[in-house]
Parts: C-alpha cells; sequence; structure tokens
C-alpha cells in the first residue's frame, strides 16, 4: 500500500442532522452536516414533510394560486358571455315575432275592404265552374282517397311492361291481353316439351 494517498480516517465523525439529530460514523471528514436522516427521513417515519430549498415551495404554491384565479376568473368571464348571448337571442327572438308584413299581405291591407269582399266572392265561383266543366265531361264524382291509394300502389308494384299492356288493352278494349312475360314463359315451357 502506498503511503500519504489516502485521506484521514475519523472514527468518531460526528454527523449534524437539521433536524437536530446527532450521531457519530466513521468517515473521512470530522463533522458531517446532512438536511436528512433516519429520525426525520419520511421513509422510516411514516409522515410526510416538504423540504423547502430556496422558496421553490413558496413559488409552487403561488402558481397553483394563481391558475385557480385564473380559472374562477375565466369561469366568470364565460358565465358573463352566455348571459350576454341569452340576452341577444331573447331580443332577436322577440323581434322575430313582431316581424314585418309580407309584400302580399301588405296589399291585402291596403285594398279597401269591398274588393277584398269581392275576391272572396269570387273564388268559390271560380271552383264551382271548374266542376261544372268536369260534370259535363262525364265525371260525375271524385275516386275516394283510399281507392288512389290502392291505385297508387298496384301501380307501384307491377312492371312497367304490365302497366303499358294494361293502359293499351282500356284503350282497346279488348278484354285480357297476356303479358310479354307470361308469352316468354309459355313459349319455353313448349319448346322443353318438344325437347
Amino acid at each position: 500500500m502506498r503511503k500519504d494517498i489516502h485521506p484521514q480516517y475519523y472514527e468518531d465523525a460526528q454527523v449534524i442532522c437539521s433536524c437536530g439529530n446527532t450521531f457519530t460514523v466513521g468517515a473521512t471528514q470530522k463533522v458531517i452536516k446532512t438536511d436528512v436522516c433516519s429520525a426525520c427521513h419520511p421513509l422510516f417515519t411514516g409522515e410526510q414533510r416538504i423540504v423547502d430549498t430556496a422558496g421553490q415551495v413558496e413559488r409552487y404554491l403561488q402558481r397553483v394560486e394563481q391558475k385557480e384565479r385564473m380559472a374562477q376568473e375565466t369561469k366568470a368571464r364565460r358565465a358573463e358571455l352566455e348571459a350576454k348571448k341569452r340576452a341577444e337571442e331573447e331580443a332577436q327572438s322577440a323581434k322575430k315575432t313582431t316581424r314585418k308584413r309580407s309584400p302580399r299581405r301588405k296589399k291585402a291591407e291596403e285594398k279597401p275592404e269591398a274588393e277584398a269582399k269581392v275576391e272572396i266572392v269570387e273564388k268559390p265561383k271560380r271552383q264551382r265552374r271548374a266542376k261544372a266543366k268536369k260534370d259535363e265531361a262525364g265525371v260525375a264524382e271524385l275516386e275516394p282517397k283510399a281507392e288512389k291509394a290502392e291505385a297508387k300502389v298496384e301501380i307501384a308494384e307491377k312492371p312497367k311492361r304490365q302497366r303499358r299492356a294494361k293502359a293499351k288493352k282500356d284503350e282497346a278494349g279488348v278484354a285480357e291481353l297476356e303479358p310479354k312475360a307470361e308469352k316468354a314463359e309459355e313459349k319455353g315451357a313448349a319448346e322443353n316439351r318438344e325437347a
């Protein structure tokens, strides 16, 4: 072993903790100062303790408080904006209820009452005239709504060829015409019999 290269070793070196606890150990320094020891460390004591170095904890707490204040201020601003929007919407809905009248309504209101009455009386006459023309053509009554609905369903269900065939049949006055599809089936059946 070489001489004069190792530091001096103190068997009774004193360790002083910031909590006030002192004990002796073997070390190369005579006095050792520590921030934490086994008497105050949270692992050994089971309690949580914050070691504040140069005010870091205080700065952190100030930042947290500032964030909370900002969050409250933004909530208040949002609430104010929402209240303003609601008030504007209510004002707009109130304006919509008192809308300007359409040009047709204005003209109707501007006409004298006698002209308006004449217009009302003339409308049924027109309808009566149209009905009389229909009666002259041989259409006595209109089909009930249910029959119309059934006819529409029938039309939708039938293929286009069948509808055309039915129209031809009605025009010609022929009792029945077979659709082209049935004729094709009969031809196919006849060919099968021959084969």
